[in-house]
């Protein structure tokens, strides 16, 4: 798989990627990515479903939590601070008529240093087989 070309993002910052699928097919597949991988689908926050429950008005936004129990918890042994960070999560948002994904770049997780912020990067990967045609 090749990286988006659209993917942007610094060690200090947000990547986000463009996902050719609307907000809810993009969710299912990143949910079906995670189960596919092993890993543990914790959460899926719907704050435009939540926004619209109290009559407000939200682009279609969703956060999907996600991991590893095991190697969450052994990074999380190692560094408590890794609590903020863990479980992973991607957000996924409606941009105008674009569907977008973001994610903190595991480098920016500087009180982790990098050997443990190694075990976050494989959400990079994960993503592009989200978003791959």
């Amino acid at each position: 798989m090749a990286a988006n070309p659209a993917a942007r993002g610094t060690a200090d910052e947000v990547v986000t990627k463009l996902s050719p699928w609307s907000v809810a097919d993009t969710v299912a597949r990143l949910s079906a990515v995670v189960a596919a991988q092993g890993m543990k689908l914790f959460a899926v926050i719907d704050h435009s479903g939540e926004a619209a429950a109290s009559g407000l008005e939200l682009r279609d936004t969703k956060v999907v939590f996600f991991g590893s129990p095991e190697t969450d918890m052994r990074v999380i042994a190692a560094e408590p601070l890794a609590a903020l960070d863990l479980p992973l999560k991607v957000a996924v948002w409606l941009d105008g008529h674009q569907t977008k994904i973001s994610y903190i770049a595991p480098a920016s997780r500087r009180h982790l240093g990098h050997e443990l912020a190694e075990n976050l990067a494989s959400i990079g990967p994960l993503t592009d087989t989200v978003i791959d045609r």
